[in-house]
């Protein structure tokens, strides 16, 4: 599934809504989106299995750029927009991208790398642009909104940490499959572990460049939930969130749970999270004492996985155990 699979029957449902601005893309508006830059990159020369990359912050056009990257199938990376210059331009040569798309927001880091990856032969930026960058926005107009005939569904290439020499691409062998019967990457695991439903909110208070809020997004928009993105997690605003949008799901770490029990006992008792069907966390180990608070405060609906970007192994638990 994606998000165009559902436009027929819910094409005014929000897709996507900014937590700080409000902002909101329909679904109809987030296909469309995709659509015209799917029809750009095959443009500029991106055939399925080829590679794009893109980093910038938690922009409202974030989750067209990987849609549309996953429409035109291509292999895409999300890169981290906590890189230095030179793991940036690292990673642009070494997955291969022929596209790089940034934004304003880093137009400093988007010099320093621009002609540092040969092998990127199409620069775009969002919100501004600078020597060498073209307008995310106009290119992208001038393109067509309808499908690209004979869609084959794209996939993710992200890259670990790092913490040995360079970050580590993590590839696996591109094979073409129909965008329109491709399941999304975690759809199954969010539905079957989780309870994620076509009715679900989800609040996503991470970086996107993540793997786990990246496919958790995008898994959302698979089974036609709502995506709420928070541009920077902050304690309370996550719980004026919940409140305001009845949010039923969400994904946390560990570092987040204890900024929240930081709170004022005044300010954790004023907001409503009786909404909340799952929050899960993973990335790092959660203490145990922190875990039984939030049990205590939220409800028996605290849900604990560990796994890797690589696919080696996952381990989960729920409240109960």
């Amino acid at each position: 599934m994606f998000p165009g699979a559902h436009v027929a029957t819910q094409p005014d449902r929000a897709a996507v809504v900014m937590a700080s601005s409000g902002a909101v893309q329909t679904y109809a508006e987030l296909d469309a989106a995709a659509n015209r830059l799917a029809h750009l990159l095959r443009t500029v020369g991106v055939e399925p299995g080829d590679h794009v990359a893109f980093c910038l912050e938690n922009h409202p056009r974030y989750l067209e750029i990987a849609w549309g990257c996953h429409y035109a199938g291509s292999v895409y990376t999300a890169a981290s927009s906590r890189l230095t210059s030179g793991e940036l331009a690292y990673i642009l040569e070494d997955c291969a991208a022929k596209v790089f798309i940034t934004s304003a927001g880093k137009a400093d880091q988007a010099a320093e790398v621009h002609g540092r990856a040969p092998g990127v032969t199409s620069h775009l930026m969002v919100d501004g642009t600078i020597d060498g960058y073209d307008a995310y926005e106009e290119a992208v107009a001038a393109q067509s909104d309808d499908p690209l005939l004979a869609r084959v569904a794209g996939t993710d290439m992200l890259y670990s940490s790092g913490t040995t020499g360079l970050p580590k691409g993590v590839t696996k062998e591109f094979r073409e499959s129909p965008l329109e019967t491709t399941p999304g990457a975690v759809s199954g695991l969010l539905q079957l572990l989780f309870g994620f439903t076509a009715d679900a909110v989800y609040l996503s208070p991470a970086p996107l460049y993540h793997a786990a809020p990246l496919r958790f997004n995008m898994g959302v928009h698979t089974l036609g939930g709502t995506s709420i993105v928070m541009e920077h997690f902050d304690a309370e605003d996550f719980l004026r969130l919940i409140e305001r949008h009845r949010v039923t799901h969400t994904q946390v770490v560990p570092t987040m749970f204890v900024r929240l029990l930081k709170l004022p006992a005044d300010v954790r008792a004023r907001y409503d999270v009786s909404s909340l069907r799952a929050v899960v966390h993973a990335a790092a180990p959660c203490p145990v004492p922190v875990k039984q608070q939030m049990i205590e405060w939220f409800g028996p609906v605290i849900h604990e996985y560990y796994a890797g970007t690589e696919g080696n192994g996952f381990v989960y638990c729920d409240s109960a155990q």
